[in-house]
């Protein structure tokens, strides 16, 4: 007994170490997944648009139509909650905080189209300089909203990005894409700081309700993030999928050949030419 009483207090501090060194490694991998999403996405975007390409609602689909992929930590986290306690919830976050959610996840998806609309008529180099006064946006309401307190740094950001927006209205012609008239340079431009300024008020609102969240002595954990997440994700993009709907983008035109056919032609990419399929 008395050589095994401190082989037992040896081994407690473990669990913790292993359980740091996942958060560590589940926080590297979001940031890994999220560096190459608004590194990729944007060009890849800009890429359909300046191919002949004009469907927005479907650009902005395929910004969040990746959330099935969220049910696989979701289902992990329930069963290995469901292998430590069989009566373990199946889902950890409570109503009020799903529905609120919901609405987030719907501001998202309009959030989705005005970004994809303004990629349309703006190069993504000034696409990605307009949105980065998201940063603006987020620290004004965040001290509205939360009430974050301001720093010097925080404020010096925020006035070298405004600088930033400036200087590219001022030179408008300089980099607009061949193709765009002023007007759909300018639609483009104010699309797109208008989705800097609402994801600047989402992103607040999803801190708050991380802290509605925590009421109660509940811990907000990284299932519970997820399921936030997949609620958001969904009614993203359920909102795009009707406004691809209202707009028939559902009319998928094919070439009706075979690939291995002689006869079958190859259509470029972002190609509106009809050929002889059109779905409904």
């Amino acid at each position: 007994m008395d050589v095994e009483a401190p082989k037992d207090s040896d081994q407690r501090p473990a669990p913790p170490a292993r359980g740091k060194a996942m958060q560590r490694f589940l926080v590297a991998l979001n940031c890994g997944m999220l560096t190459l999403g608004t590194t990729g996405g944007p060009l890849l975007s800009r890429l359909y648009f300046s191919k002949g390409g004009h469907r927005k609602w479907l650009s902005a689909w395929l910004e969040t139509g990746g959330w099935p992929l969220l049910l696989l930590p979701v289902a992990a986290s329930y069963l290995s909650r469901r292998a430590q306690d069989p009566s373990a919830l199946v889902v950890l976050t409570p109503p009020r905080i799903l529905l609120a959610a919901a609405g987030l996840g719907l501001a998202t998806g309009a959030d989705d189209f005005l970004y994809a609309y303004g990629l349309s008529f703006v190069p993504v180099s000034t696409s990605a300089i307009l949105i980065s006064t998201q940063l603006a946006f987020t620290v004004f309401f965040a001290f509205l909203i939360v009430r974050q307190r301001l720093t010097a740094l925080s404020v010096n950001a925020v006035a070298l990005l405004t600088v930033g927006a400036v200087v590219l209205g001022l030179h408008v012609s300089s980099d607009r894409p061949a193709g765009v008239s002023k007007g759909q340079y300018w639609l483009g431009f104010l699309l797109t700081l208008a989705a800097a300024a609402l994801y600047g008020l989402v992103l607040p609102l999803i801190e708050l309700t991380y802290k509605r969240a925590a009421g109660g002595g509940r811990v907000v954990t990284y299932a519970l993030v997820m399921e936030m997440q997949l609620v958001m994700g969904f009614f993203a993009t359920a909102f795009c999928t009707v406004g691809m709907i209202v707009n028939n983008d559902f009319q998928v035109r094919c070439p009706c050949h075979s690939p291995l056919s002689p006869h079958s032609t190859r259509i470029p990419l972002g190609s509106t030419e009809p050929s002889a399929l059109e779905f409904p």
